[in-house]
């Protein structure tokens, strides 16, 4: 692995130099769609060992081994540029798929349609390929190392601008897989993907359970993702077939945009883990979809609907949801919670230190755990503290699988647990979060320690913090009137 350990270094260098491109965000995607062609080559080659009628969707001269190989023939400089945006790109965005095309066929075609080539020096775009080329993803340990490399670009996206709304933490994502505890034969989901983290964690805790064949084959056919947005889709994809998902069940579409009331049986899966785009708003004609008691215009609230209306019977769910979810008191949000304890078991809500997400943001999250086995009895919360020695997470200092452990050993035991005066465990009856007019907003953090945040970072913790103080200024008010009345 030492020709990995320094890739990332390399490819960034060379990419500095070019005019063309602009940022961290479009070197990242320069860089994965040269890797998706590598990883495709392969997983073509094993597709034909393996079914000797294997015919490739794509045209000889498109496939990475024919054009992509260093040697006294290949092509650098202008020829390689006027062949890559002159030929290789148009023939991928309008390769002939149709009703019948399989799936990992049809593939390149989405991947392509919105990816683009930035680069402007073909010198330097010749290097890049080298360097991509020269990645020996043939053999089996070093194609799985690989996935690790893969997963640093992937963390590179906290640093790169929006982009950084794409990528949960690994931390986070592998504790969430590692709690609802997947079985053989389920089907996982997560109905804004990003770059595949969730799922790739549910991968990994199913794989433990991997003893025959056909569990394999069930491990393979286990997941599905929905992500909106072409460039963390080209990186789920890529990322998919890093983990040997031959077929990636991945769409590249808008979950919002169906009718909530047109889900049957056969929309809905056993399990939903994600983490929801939350902050953001949607149009009108993307709330009319929803029921008029839950057309929210938060995007967090949206999805919640959407997992609600998609989870199976015992269907179980774990979902990242910030503070303004817990104690939100507009009319959308209380019906979703009052559908959420009264239809669903939400049984375990984690509340999570404030720069879990930084770099990209400071606002305040929490794992909501849920199943749909009937009507919540009883919710416990659990305040997950700071690691000792950590008075922030960041980029240099990220959250650790370990650092959820206290959570992972009070999950079993379920006791109460008051700390100076303030609970950091605690169950509360659904009668009683009904009398609290349906305030999740419980076992919070009560010590707040003076910290120095980069600018940004403080802006959007005091946005954070105003709206809270906001909605509970606003619930407070709307008691009132109430009593008026």
């Amino acid at each position: 692995m030492s020709n990995l350990a320094s890739f990332v270094k390399n490819v960034r260098n060379i990419m500095r130099g070019d005019a063309g491109i602009n940022g961290d965000a479009q070197r990242i995607e320069q860089l994965v769609w040269l890797l998706f062609l590598k990883i495709y080559d392969v997983k073509e080659a094993d597709w034909a060992f393996a079914d000797p009628g294997y015919q490739s969707l794509l045209p000889p001269n498109c496939r990475w081994s024919a054009w992509a190989a260093d040697g006294k023939d290949a092509l650098t400089g202008r020829p390689l540029l006027d062949f890559v945006d002159g030929t290789l790109f148009p023939t991928l965005k309008n390769l002939p798929v149709g009703p019948h095309t399989p799936p990992k066929s049809a593939v390149v075609r989405t991947v392509f349609e919105e990816a683009n080539n930035y680069m402007k020096d073909g010198v330097l775009l010749r290097q890049l390929v080298n360097t991509v080329d020269a990645l020996n993803l043939d053999d089996y340990d070093e194609s799985h190392a690989f996935g690790d490399i893969y997963e640093s670009i992937l963390r590179e996206l906290q640093s790169a601008g929006s982009a950084g709304e794409f990528y949960t933490p690994r931390a986070v994502t592998d504790f969430m897989a590692r709690m609802i505890a997947p079985k053989i034969g389920e089907r996982m989901a997560d109905f804004a993907c990003g770059t595949g983290g969730f799922i790739t964690s549910w991968l990994s805790e199913l794989q433990k359970r991997v003893v025959t064949a056909d569990d394999q084959r069930e491990w393979g056919r286990s997941a599905y993702g929905v992500e909106k947005k072409q460039f963390p889709y080209m990186l789920c994809v890529t990322n998919m077939l890093l983990h040997d998902i031959g077929e990636p069940k991945i769409d590249h579409a808008n979950s919002l945009t169906r009718n909530l009331l047109d889900y049957g049986p056969a929309d809905q899966f056993d399990v939903v883990l994600m983490n929801p785009p939350y902050g953001g708003s949607e149009k009108a004609d993307v709330k009319a979809h929803f029921p008029a008691d839950l057309a929210s215009s938060e995007t967090a609230d949206l999805f919640m609907s959407v997992i609600m209306y998609r989870l199976k019977p015992n269907g179980r769910a774990a979902v990242v949801l910030p503070d303004g979810f817990l104690f939100g008191s507009d009319a959308a949000k209380l019906n979703i919670k009052r559908k959420l304890l009264g239809e669903f078991n939400l049984h375990t809500i984690i509340r999570l230190p404030g720069s879990v997400f930084s770099p990209y943001t400071g606002i305040t999250t929490n794992i909501l755990f849920f199943d749909r086995t009937g009507a919540t009895e009883a919710t416990w919360f659990y305040r997950l503290d700071m690691p000792e020695g950590y008075k922030h997470f960041s980029k240099l200092k990220p959250m650790k699988i370990e650092h959820f452990a206290p959570a992972a050993a009070w999950w079993n035991s379920r006791t109460e647990i008051e700390q100076d005066g303030f609970f950091k465990a605690k169950k509360y009856t659904r009668a009683e979060l009904e009398a609290l007019n349906y305030n999740l907003d419980q076992c919070g953090f009560p010590h707040e320690e003076e910290e120095i945040l980069p600018p940004l970072e403080l802006i959007a913790r005091y946005q954070a913090e105003r709206a809270k103080l906001n909605a509970q200024i606003d619930a407070a008010l709307a008691e009132i009137v109430e009593k008026l009345k």
